[in-house]
This record gives C-alpha cells, sequence and structure tokens, in this order.
C-alpha cells in the first residue's frame, strides 16, 4: 500500500499539469477592425486611386503656376512661355489686377449708343441709350443675377479699350475681333429695327465718372463725367443675331 505521503504526494502532484495547461491554453483572437482607405481597396484600385490622386495633383500645380505667372510681373518665364500661360488662363480664370500692383476700380464706366435709323424721311439719329443702366436695373434686387447681366457689356468694353489706343485705332489682330464683339452684342441688345426703321450705323460711347469720396475723407474728387466716343459703324448682316439677319434677308 502506498504510504500517505505517497498519496499525498501523488494528489498534490495530479492537479498540477492540468492547472498549468489551462493557464498555457492559447486564447482565441480578437477580430481585427477593418482597414479602410486606399488600403482597403484591391490592388487594381489601388493603382487606378493614385494614378487619379497624382493626376489631381499635377492638375492643381499647374493651375497655381499659370495664375501665379498670370498676375506677377513680367519676368523670363512669361516672356519665354507668354502665349502658353495666357491660352490656359483665358478666359475663365483671367484676373483684373497685378499681383504686386492691385488695381481695383474707382470708376464708374457706362456704356451708351445711339443709332441711325432710315426714316420716312431720310436717316436721322436717335438719342443716346445708356445700356450699362438698364443691367443695373435688371441686377438691383435681384438675388441671383445672371453673369451675363453682371459682366458681358463691361468685359465686352474692356476687351475693347485694351486693343486700341487712344485714337481708336487696332493696336492688333485682337482690335479687329474686339470692334466685330461689340457691334454684335450692341445689336443682340438693339435688335434689326427699332420702332419700325431699320438700323443703319450706330455709335457706341463709355460715359466714365469717378467714385465720389467717403463723406469722412477731405479728399476732393471730380465726378463729372468724361466720355470716349467711337467712330459710327455700319451695320451690315454679320452684325446683327441670326433670327433678325434671316428676317432682314428674307424681307430684302
Amino acid at each position: 500500500m502506498d504510504s500517505d505521503d505517497d498519496r499525498g504526494a501523488g494528489a498534490g502532484c495530479g492537479p498540477a499539469p492540468a492547472a498549468e495547461a489551462r493557464e498555457d491554453a492559447p486564447t482565441p483572437h480578437e477580430a481585427s477592425p477593418p482597414v479602410g482607405g486606399m488600403a482597403g481597396l484591391s490592388l487594381p484600385y489601388q493603382l487606378i486611386a493614385a494614378v487619379a490622386l497624382a493626376a489631381f495633383g499635377v492638375l492643381a500645380c499647374t493651375q497655381v503656376a499659370m495664375v501665379f505667372l498670370h498676375v506677377a510681373p513680367s519676368n523670363t518665364l512669361t516672356k519665354q512661355h507668354g502665349a502658353a500661360v495666357d491660352e490656359w488662363v483665358y478666359p475663365e480664370f483671367e484676373q483684373n489686377w497685378k499681383l504686386f500692383a492691385p488695381n481695383p476700380l474707382q470708376q464708374n464706366v457706362a456704356v451708351q449708343v445711339r443709332t441711325e435709323v432710315a426714316g420716312p424721311d431720310g436717316p436721322h439719329t436717335m438719342p443716346w441709350r445708356d445700356l450699362s443702366a438698364e443691367d443695373g436695373r435688371a441686377i438691383r434686387g435681384n438675388l441671383l443675377p445672371s453673369h451675363v447681366q453682371q459682366n458681358e457689356l463691361r468685359r465686352a468694353w474692356d476687351f475693347y479699350v485694351g486693343s486700341h489706343d487712344d485714337k481708336n485705332r487696332a493696336n492688333g489682330l485682337r482690335g479687329t475681333l474686339s470692334e466685330k464683339y461689340v457691334r454684335r452684342l450692341v445689336m443682340l441688345r438693339l435688335g434689326a429695327s427699332h420702332d419700325g426703321q431699320t438700323v443703319l450705323r450706330i455709335q457706341v460711347r463709355s460715359e466714365v465718372r469717378a467714385v465720389a469720396a467717403p463723406e469722412w475723407s477731405d479728399e476732393k474728387i471730380s465726378t463729372s463725367p468724361s466720355y470716349r466716343v467711337l467712330p459710327w459703324w455700319k451695320i451690315t448682316a454679320d452684325d446683327l443675331p441670326e433670327d433678325a439677319a434671316g428676317s432682314e434677308e428674307a424681307g430684302q
């Protein structure tokens, strides 16, 4: 028979391996969180996303560089690649200021027109018509004015002034283009006839008034108008809207 010591030793030693086995048993792995972002995509989609991000980055950097060169003072890059910069910027991203010399408008410029019409007693001249004032009335009180109402006439006049000298002589190919643009824009507003009388010629002018100084300023600024009057332009079928030109040709 076994002695008490042997039984005790056996009894004491028996449970120990089981306890050690329980302590050493591996615990279940916790579920790993899902991988997000590009890392969660398959390899082909990761490549597509990387290419798209790279293309967007290149486009954004190109846009910033082109606009910077457009507004920066003349330098070697703009002299060598000015045409490429202009093609990128115009007309969507044009800026009306220079980087180191801002030129906010300090004048109110109104574009006006008068017509010569073929009356029953011969040609006669109609009074001046303020097209800018008409645009202003259309904008005033309008919560969502259109781009045409706000900028079309103003930009057309700026285009003409920038491509002509003080004597209204074109200083390049853009001068002829600006004249045609202004004529077509004005005739789009006027129509081919006035009170049933055919428009023969038009004359455009600008009325410029300096913005008055604020009440708190001691600065003295003259707000008297100054005018820039263009020569009379003969109206042809090319200057008329398509529907008006078609009806006039049919009448002839």
